[in-house]
């Protein structure tokens, strides 16, 4: 498996990612075929699994995604120690809906129930704020989780769906070791919002969430003529054409496909092996404007 850094810490993590949130929604797998694919992707070498508090139903089944990963983890016979789950909070899902809530009494809350959904008994790798709240600015929403830091809740701090400005007020708050913000070949904001560029001068690592276009677009895939023609030349998926660019972008990405079948995190793990030209690389870029 293939390594980089998590941010500018000395933490090592795996090159691509696991994300949690289809084992958790209303279209859900069984647990046990959700176990499976998380111990696949530690077979296979992943150490990044990517979740939420909010990756449930509904409000009466939140951390559901982070329960069932503990769960996996307990139960994989290997060793788990070098393993980083990073998780979110600031998200609600009343009646499966998605609204913000950035209330530090709520966020509190949250990491605390994340901490002990997630072990208890060491530091959440990883929390990071969901999507910042325009009710709350970003220092109050974020004081709950530098308190965390300080009682050892919390080890490192990231930050999701932010701009270069409410990152920088971010780390004016708390140290921040990543940014995750939505990023694809049909969604590519974090190239001309400066969003890229700084985590690169800054050395944060970049997490791209629905880094396949989402649903709607990752079923059509195979009929886009350039990325089609990729795959097959490479003899390769058209998921693993669309992984190998988004590494291609930048040395802070790390992609965390989701996945709810074995065969969905072994095709991701593959496209380590892919290596697209700078031709190839802006053969996607036309393909998907």
């Amino acid at each position: 498996m293939q390594t980089t850094k998590l941010g500018n810490t000395d933490v090592t993590i795996s090159a691509i990612g696991l994300g949690g949130m289809p084992m958790s929604l209303s279209s859900r797998p069984p647990e046990s075929q959700a176990i499976e694919v998380i111990h696949r992707a530690l077979d296979l070498g992943v150490t990044l699994i990517d979740t939420a508090d909010s990756y449930c139903k509904d409000e009466s089944d939140k951390h559901h995604n982070e329960r069932l990963i503990t769960k996996a983890l307990q139960q994989y016979k290997g060793d788990t120690s070098q393993v980083t789950v990073a998780t979110k909070g600031g998200l609600m899902r009343p009646n499966g809906d998605w609204t913000r809530n950035g209330n530090p009494k709520h966020l509190r809350q949250t990491i605390q129930v994340s901490f002990e959904v997630l072990g208890g008994n060491k530091p959440i790798d990883v929390w990071q704020y969901h999507s910042p709240d325009p009710d709350y600015t970003i220092e109050e929403a974020l004081i709950p989780a530098k308190e965390a830091v300080e009682v050892g809740k919390i080890r490192f701090v990231g930050v999701s769906n932010f701009s270069v400005e409410q990152i920088k007020q971010a780390r004016d708050v708390v140290e921040i070791v990543s940014v995750q913000n939505q990023y694809n070949p049909w969604h590519r904001q974090p190239e001309f919002d400066g969003v890229l560029e700084y985590c690169e001068q800054e050395g944060l690592m970049f997490l791209p969430w629905s880094p396949l276009g989402g649903s709607r677009r990752v079923s059509r895939l195979e009929d886009i003529p350039a990325i089609a023609h990729l795959a097959k030349e490479k003899d390769v998926s058209v998921y693993a054409i669309v992984l190998a660019w988004l590494r291609a972008k930048s040395p802070c990405i790390v992609p965390i496909p989701g996945a709810s079948k074995v065969a969905s995190i072994e095709d991701s793990v593959r496209s380590l092996n892919v290596t697209l030209s700078a031709s190839e690389i802006q053969q996607v870029d036309q393909a998907s404007t």
